[in-house]
């Protein structure tokens, strides 16, 4: 992911963090940095913001935050959230049509959009601000996030709300905060993520499809 990041010149720094050596020691020859965290975040969020405290990258005034878990992450979405924050959002994240296969599952999370473009509510089921706070559209989130310093200091500084805890989902926390979170559309629906061991075996036949097409 690190390489794909800096081949597309989507960032000035590219970080690799992480709090186990082995991560660090497999994108040692990638031009990026890497910092070993520490092993008490919660989520990796909390691990961005130890890495954006660091006087080193005081100076960012965009933080993205793309995890291990979205190996395929779209470029679209990534540039996407990056021009949002400095539009002026405070926050934004992509999200993809939310289509029939995912719309029942758990594990992907849905987001209701209002007329503004903005998250009024996150879900592992169906958000029931969707129909009672003015959603325009569900769509399936897709877990990149870009940040300003600020918002993402207030983020990870702030408890976690009720919310969160019952859905465990910590994007509930800066909606709670006031925060408000961009939505960037993806025009395709989204690409596998790498939560469960299904989700490995769909990763790897993907992969494999990818390979086959460039072949």
């Amino acid at each position: 992911m690190a390489e794909r990041v800096v081949r597309a010149g989507l960032a000035d720094v590219v970080v690799v963090a992480s709090d186990d050596h082995r991560v660090l020691d497999a994108v040692a020859d990638l031009p990026v940095d890497r910092c070993l965290t520490s092993r008490a975040h919660r989520s990796g969020t909390e691990r961005v913001a130890e890495i954006a405290g660091m006087v080193e990258y005081a100076g960012a005034d965009v933080v993205v935050n793309v995890q291990g878990d979205e190996p395929f992450f779209p470029h679209d979405g990534l540039g996407g959230i990056i021009d949002a924050v400095r539009s002026g959002a405070a926050i934004a994240t992509p999200a993809a049509p939310l289509t029939d296969d995912v719309r029942d599952d758990r594990n992907q999370v849905k987001v209701a959009v209002d007329d503004r473009g903005c998250a009024l509510a996150f879900a592992r089921g169906m958000p029931a601000e969707a129909t009672s706070a003015g959603a325009v559209e569900l769509r399936r989130h897709v877990g990149l996030y870009a940040y300003t310093p600020d918002a993402l200091h207030r983020w990870v500084t702030a408890p976690p709300c009720p919310e969160e805890e019952q859905e465990q989902l910590e994007q509930l926390r800066p909606l709670g905060l006031g925060i408000t979170i961009r939505v960037v559309p993806l025009a395709t629906p989204a690409p596998p993520t790498v939560d469960t061991p299904e989700d490995l075996r769909n990763a790897r036949y993907f992969m494999d499809s990818m390979r086959e097409r460039v072949g």
